[in-house]
């Protein structure tokens, strides 16, 4: 066969019933209903995804209703009428790409014609495709037609956005929406299309181009197509990988596993091999969050379907290691990178400073869960169940049927009601330095606390305190989380009281960049 006579795999197997549309059954039965029935509306709209069946639909519902030997509402795609439609060479069938004919002439043309009777068929048939392309004045020439056709013209209006349709035009149709297409559907019909064009595939690459095309089921024969140009032979999931350009699993996993081990220089490694070996770093950037995706499904729920069991035990390692939160923090923040990377120049550099940004998250786990221990203690001292009382080895609790809340130390053995509030003021700022609340923390520099009384401590500024720093210090926000980090760290709940040693000047100390200028420590964080 030469190039000449060439067709694509999704023109040459492009469905030729209902029965070989998939995954879009709530339509086919629908519309084969109405043919059955001859109950055929004037107006239809098909709304979907690209891909999704609409203009093979529309093609099949044109042939079913003129067909000469319908069966079931199929078209029999024998008789003289389906051949002369399936060849193009039936003028009662026309077709219309709204992209390039969007004009009040291209509209106007159709309703000088439908006025005409069909030449062979029983109908003339309207297919609009991408109708939203349509100009408004276009709109206003076919409204009229469309509200009152003839008796023998059908429309049938194809789009991915129905929302750019006028509701004029949408309340005078059929409205079908075509529901993205399942893996599982797509891979059934590329087992036909392969068993067909005697394509060898393995069942793993299948999946590979199905989750790969999105739903889609053009794009699915497309990406097969791509596969089968160096031969029909042998085609696994490595080489599906290898020709859309996206890295192998095992890669992927090695940057994720550097990033969760908070490893920058092994995880930039890896990017690097992967980049050097010619892949997209697009789609380097999507693999990496499916497969940080796909870690917290297996953590949720035990369930992934598209790695095999080596890969499966590696993913349920990595799950040990590292929270349900931290997993949707890092698809949030390779997410901004993604967006990031669209409108950047420097694409490589930015996908590497993301990957840094996420390597330095060391903390956020035992932060985290420092935050929620926090929080579940303030919760009971609330709730009437307990008291905080000040001894050596826990907070005992009023009633006995609930159990005592242990108040963890750093050091083992610690007598609370001994440690000077000098030294806890300093593990809670501390806490702050390392947890990144940077302008709470560079606030609070230089100062000192003493315990007034047991209920309440003093926090004093020696260099005076800030109109800016007194309106970040006295935000609810950032009142609770030092009240917090003071209740963990000296074992009671204290009321935290500010003390200006000095009756405050305004000086440039006002401006952040000025208060935390000499510090020797990345501030990149915004409260």
């Amino acid at each position: 066969m030469n190039n000449l006579e060439y067709t694509a795999l999704y023109r040459k197997f492009r469905p030729l019933t209902f029965n070989e549309l998939v995954g879009q059954d709530h339509i086919t039965r629908t519309l084969k209903n109405q043919i059955v029935s001859n109950r055929i509306g004037h107006a239809y709209l098909f709304n979907g995804g690209r891909g999704t069946g609409k203009t093979s639909s529309a093609k099949i519902f044109a042939r079913a209703i003129n067909c000469l030997n319908p069966k079931d509402g199929e078209p029999c795609n024998e008789c003289e009428i389906c051949k002369a439609i399936l060849s193009g060479s039936l003028t009662d069938v026309v077709e219309m790409d709204a992209a390039s004919n969007n004009s009040v002439e291209d509209i106007r043309a159709i309703r000088d014609e439908v006025n005409f009777l069909p030449t062979l068929a029983k109908y003339r048939v309207y297919i609009i495709d991408e109708v939203h392309m349509l100009s408004t004045g276009a709109f206003n020439a076919l409204l009229k037609t469309l509200e009152e056709p003839p008796a023998h013209v059908k429309f049938i209006l194809a789009t991915t956005e129905p929302q750019k349709l006028p509701a004029t035009i949408l309340s005078r149709c059929q409205r079908f929406d075509f529901k993205r297409i399942s893996n599982e559907d797509i891979v059934k019909r590329l087992e036909v299309v392969c068993k067909e064009a005697d394509i060898e595939i393995t069942s793993e690459a299948l999946k590979t181009i199905a989750v790969l095309s999105e739903g889609a089921a053009r794009d699915a024969l497309s990406i097969l197509e791509r596969c089968v140009q160096e031969g029909n032979k042998g085609i696994d999931e490595d080489k599906v990988k290898e020709l859309v350009g996206i890295p192998k699993t095992t890669f992927v996993s090695r940057i994720v596993e550097n990033i969760i081990n908070n490893n920058a220089e092994e995880a930039l490694g890896a990017v690097n091999e992967v980049l050097k070996d010619g892949k997209d770093i697009q789609n380097l950037l999507w693999e990496i969050i499916k497969y940080i995706k796909d870690i917290l499904i297996y953590k949720t729920s035990k369930d992934l379907s598209l790695y095999n069991n080596e890969e499966l035990k590696k993913i349920e390692e990595l799950t040990t290691k590292i929270s349900k939160d931290r997993l949707i923090g890092m698809i949030y923040s390779l997410s901004e990178t993604e967006n990031n990377i669209k409108w950047s120049s420097q694409k490589e550099i930015m996908l590497q400073a993301g990957i840094i940004k996420l390597c330095t998250t060391a903390e956020l786990d035992g932060i985290e869960d420092l935050r929620r221990k926090v929080q579940e203690l303030e919760q009971r001292i609330n709730s009437g169940n307990i008291r905080i009382e000040q001894t050596k080895k826990n907070v005992e609790t009023v009633k006995p049927n609930i159990e005592p809340v242990v108040i963890e130390k750093k050091k083992p053995n610690v007598n609370v009601q001994n440690i000077p509030s000098e030294e806890y003021w300093k593990n809670v700022l501390d806490t702050l330095k390392n947890s990144g609340r940077m302008v709470l923390y560079s606030n609070l520099i230089g100062t000192k606390a003493k315990e007034k009384d047991d209920l309440t401590l003093e926090v004093i500024f020696p260099n005076g305190l800030t109109t800016f720093g007194k309106s970040m210090l006295e935000k609810p926000e950032n009142i609770n989380e030092i009240t917090k980090l003071v209740a963990l760290n000296c074992g009671k709940e204290m009321r935290v009281k500010y003390i200006d040693a000095k009756e405050y000047v305004p000086k440039e100390e006002n401006n952040i960049e000025n208060v935390i200028k000499g510090l020797d420590i990345p501030v990149d964080i915004i409260d």
